[in-house]
């Protein structure tokens, strides 16, 4: 690998495949779920936080994205970072009252944003350079 990948522009792709992949993880995850006998109400929590987070991501790609607008740049930037508060403090809460439920509610949801940076990372990288 060398270090021109990274300063090669490259446009920004498309958000649906990455989120394509994320749903059909949560959705292939419920079946395994309940064969195991894992907490469904895990995979409840996990389907419904992501579904979340991915309605506030949504919510934030709807700021203007032009360098020159400081203030949506800075509400992109805050909002990007606290999603991660948004998910975090409701698993951590719901670990502390029921342990199986917030691990498994925690995996599942780790998994299902890994599956969308991975496909959101092959698709950028993947795509034609700017020239």
């Amino acid at each position: 690998m060398t270090a021109g990948i990274f300063s090669t522009p490259r446009p920004i792709p498309g958000r649906l495949g990455p989120t394509i992949a994320a749903g059909a993880l949560i959705v292939l995850a419920l079946p395994v779920f309940a064969v195991a006998g894992w907490p469904l109400q895990g995979w409840l929590l996990a389907a419904v936080l992501w579904a979340g987070a991915l309605g506030f991501s949504l919510l934030l790609a709807r700021l203007p994205g032009d360098p020159g607008n400081l203030a949506a740049a800075s509400m992109r930037g805050i909002g990007t970072s606290s999603r991660a508060l948004l998910v975090g403090i409701p698993l951590v809460a719901v670990t502390v009252a029921n342990e199986s439920v917030g691990v498994s509610a925690a995996i599942l949801y780790a998994l299902a944003f890994t599956v969308e940076l991975v496909v959101g990372l092959v698709a950028y990288f993947g795509a034609e350079t700017r020239t």
